[in-house]
């Protein structure tokens, strides 16, 4: 298998041999990585549970968990899920790779879409499979959202979305899953949403693939999954909670691969998750932070304020040696878009990621501003 570099390693080499200016404090806005404490009350919990480290936890997960996440679902989108219908999983990292693999076993010429630009997970598991990808490309024609092209999707055995976006912040409709949840049906292709930003919203609450599915008359969820993590809504990454929903038929199968991968979570971990699934009034402050952020962002850098998330997808001219110079005169690391996307995806653009306390996130984006008014 031939995968490639991760994002973070090719900028790595980008930026081997300069010397960036310690006149400045050094800030990275390249990693999606929530830079705030994780609530007081999610790590009471895990100090509670400490003792059950010495047990083996269940490949499906305790019933705590589930029913949390269950619970969540149920407050967070309206949703009324079974226990047969969701798996809870070591972050949705694992997942995101082992799932395709699992689904396309028994393809002889498999076959997955997945949006380009793209979090590389997404690639690698096509790899892993053996799988021909077609690209659905996100630009800014089509505001950054996928097309629906039926003569290429019509062999497709699995298409991955991923809205709300990263790397460009972008978020679909209802209205637009919806025409997604029916060509699943109609083309019997599984349909997949990550929706690990999901809960990252600044004005009204963005709706699950599964609430399109059940809309667009699939209340069963056939072909429809979504994949979610605490990691972002909790500033709990090192959590590594996760789920996959969805339909009942294919988790069943799935669960049976899942005991031989492996890789259940710790006991500890999913009870002090399941306390942070239950509880949504923790993720408001966070949400405040991020749009406090962004609109710095707006207001320093004069870009459009997205709806999601906690990037900025912003052209750049020669985004690879402008990363170089920012780096090089103001400290500051940004993410070359071009290392997220294939076949010139992302090209003549920066990710960066808003993920630290407002007046850190001020200071990071009037150097960038600097830096490109010198360099305009």
């Amino acid at each position: 298998m031939q995968f490639q570099k991760y994002p973070f390693e090719k900028l790595n080499e980008l930026l081997e041999g300069v010397e960036p200016n310690i006149s400045y404090t050094p800030i990275s806005l390249t990693i999606g990585e929530p830079q705030f404490e994780t609530p007081q009350f999610i790590k009471e919990a895990l100090i509670e549970h400490i003792d059950l480290f010495n047990r083996y936890p269940k490949t499906a997960g305790e019933v705590v968990l589930k029913e949390a996440q269950i619970s969540y679902l149920k407050q967070r989108f309206g949703l009324e899920l079974q226990m047969d219908q969701l798996i809870p999983t070591f972050g949705t990292r694992e997942l995101l790779f082992n799932f395709p693999q699992f689904l396309l076993s028994d393809k002889k010429s498999p076959k997955v879409a997945y949006v380009n630009p793209f979090y590389q997970i997404y690639e690698g598991a096509a790899i892993a499979s053996g799988a021909e990808v077609v690209y659905l490309e996100l630009n800014k024609a089509n505001g950054f959202k996928p097309q629906i092209d039926k003569g290429a999707l019509k062999d497709v055995d699995l298409v991955i979305l991923n809205t709300p976006s990263n790397p460009t912040a972008s978020v679909m409709s209802q209205e637009e899953l919806q025409e997604w949840c029916k060509l699943a049906l109609e083309y019997n292709f599984v349909l997949l949403n990550d929706e690990c930003y999901i809960d990252l919203y600044f004005n009204e609450p963005i709706p699950s693939i599964l609430n399109a599915a059940i809309a667009a008359g699939n209340s069963e969820f056939k072909n429809i999954v979504t994949v979610n993590s605490i990691s972002k809504r909790s500033s709990a990454p090192g959590l590594r909670s996760g789920f996959i929903a969805g339909d009942k038929a294919i988790l069943k199968e799935y669960l049976k691969y899942r005991t031989y991968v492996g890789c259940a979570s710790p006991l500890p971990l999913q009870y002090a998750a399941a306390v942070a699934w239950e509880d949504q009034e923790h993720v408001e402050p966070f949400r405040v932070i991020y749009k406090q952020n962004l609109e710095l962002a707006r207001d320093i850098l004069g870009i459009d304020m997205p709806d999601s998330t906690f990037y900025v997808w912003m052209e750049v001219k020669d985004a690879l040696n402008a990363a170089k110079k920012l780096y090089e005169l103001y400290n500051v690391k940004v993410l070359p878009g071009e290392f997220l996307g294939r076949e010139g995806a992302g090209v003549g653009y920066w990710r960066l990621a808003l993920v630290y306390e407002p007046n850190v996130t001020k200071e990071a984006l009037q150097r960038v501003a600097k830096f490109l008014k010198e360099r305009a």
